[in-house]
């Protein structure tokens, strides 16, 4: 078996681990979990680094368990937050796992015959029927108050740093979570916990609460993973326009691609070591190569490349690189054709947008193109020359004559022109 606290290790994707928990895992196969939270029915690549430990685990040869807090997701963490959050209902609650399941199912082998098969479960399964009795009973009495107080995340939000303070509701969901570790310590022999840096307070609350319900001789450990930043200390995974999700409708895998393939040099060099499963000769000789070349970008490339084959497909990569060869190199109408629309807007978003009705369709391109609602060109003049030229394409095509009438017959899944003037200028018209 390798190592699994020495493979996060070299990856730096290990922050805090309690004592003697590495000797543990060389002794054999151990069980351990994760939690996610299903207030969406998405996850984003700020879950990656938690689902990829799981992928790590299981290719040691441990077992590796995703819960899907569907009961502490009706209550809210409040660890790293900085105000209470929207409780969901059941049904929204249930759709959300259903969705996460399957894109967590690209990380780890739920049907492998062997004995460290992935396993997916829902706390909501054992915590429907607990009533409150049972749970200050069972649980409360083991975990002092005076403990709980002095977790950091309930400090922070005790101390006037949060607006809002602390409900009794948020106050309980360290108890929650605590007994989700002993339920699964009892019920599935799951040993370890893994999670999040910002978890450390809730996971240790777990640890304590086995020892205490079961005794001193009960083995339970936990491990978490950084927090990952970008380079320059701000938040990772969020973009302009919010955070990158797994899921397509929510983020094209075009946009997916893009966002690895831009990140810098220092992100690159540690992203991949955390986001994907090269081994460690194959990544430090791409750190090498990427630094006798940085131009070529052979880090970010391989980056992308790696990622969105894992959370997406061979086809989504060869598409999205297809996407990317539009913009800056040499593609055909037909692969304009070939793209989504909203792959299309992610393309072309950075670039200058015309909106006209389709009334003013059925025009000479030159009357059209130098209109007031689509100015392209400074002049008729300019736009007859450049088109003699050889200078001006529509849909990835040369516009063959200044005067060519433009119809709905050149519209791009009947509502989008591509314009494009010289080598870079592009310019995109939504006909409405």
């Amino acid at each position: 078996m390798k190592n699994f606290v020495e493979e996060l290790r070299w990856r730096g994707m290990l922050a805090q681990i309690m004592p003697g928990t590495e000797e543990f895992l060389q002794k054999g196969m151990v069980t351990a979990y994760l939690g996610t939270d299903p207030t969406a029915d998405s996850l984003h690549i700020g879950h990656l680094c938690g689902i990829m430990m799981l992928r790590h685990l299981q290719r040691c040869g441990h077992k590796p368990i995703i819960l899907v807090g569907g009961a502490t997701g009706m209550i809210g963490d409040p660890s790293g937050k900085s105000q209470e959050r929207n409780l969901l209902d059941a049904e929204t609650l249930y759709h959300n796992q259903e969705c996460i399941k399957r894109q967590v199912a690209k990380f780890l082998d739920f049907d492998s015959k062997e004995k460290n098969a992935a396993e997916m479960v829902n706390n909501y399964d054992w915590m429907k029927d607990f009533t409150f009795l049972d749970f200050v009973r069972l649980v409360g009495k083991h975990i002092t108050v005076n403990y709980m107080m002095a977790k950091e995340s309930v400090q922070q939000r005790l101390n006037g740093t949060a607006r809002d303070g602390l409900s009794f509701t948020e106050f309980t969901y360290q108890l929650l979570q605590g007994y989700d570790f002993l339920h699964l310590y009892r019920e599935k022999n799951c040993q370890l916990q893994l999670g999040g840096n910002d978890q450390w307070g809730n996971m240790t609350t777990g640890t304590e609460l086995i020892r205490r319900t079961l005794g001193a001789e009960a083995e339970a450990y936990a491990l978490t993973c950084p927090l990952i930043t970008k380079a320059d200390g701000k938040k990772f995974g969020k973009t302009e326009s919010g955070n990158v999700w797994l899921d397509r409708n929510r983020t094209t895998p075009y946009a997916f691609y893009q966002f690895w393939l831009n990140v810098s040099d220092d992100d690159a060099e540690r992203y991949i070591k955390i986001f994907t499963s090269l081994e460690k000769d194959v990544i430090d000789a791409l750190i090498e190569e990427h630094r006798q070349d940085p131009g070529r970008r052979t880090l970010q490339r391989r980056l992308a490349e790696e990622v969105t084959v894992m959370v997406h497909s061979k086809e989504d990569l060869d598409m999205a690189i297809e996407a990317s060869n539009i913009l800056f190199g040499k593609a055909t109408k037909e692969s304009l054709l070939r793209l989504d629309e909203q792959t299309l807007l992610d393309v072309f978003e950075g670039v200058p947008h015309f909106e006209i009705s389709k009334a003013e369709l059925g025009q000479p391109a030159v009357e059209l193109f130098t209109s007031d609602n689509c100015k392209a060109f400074a002049s008729k003049g300019e736009m007859r020359k450049l088109v003699q030229g050889g200078g001006v394409s529509l849909n990835k095509e040369k516009l063959e004559a200044f005067d060519q009438t433009i119809t709905a017959d050149d519209l791009i899944d009947g509502k989008y022109l591509l314009l494009q003037r010289g080598k870079k200028n592009y310019f995109l018209i939504t006909v409405k």
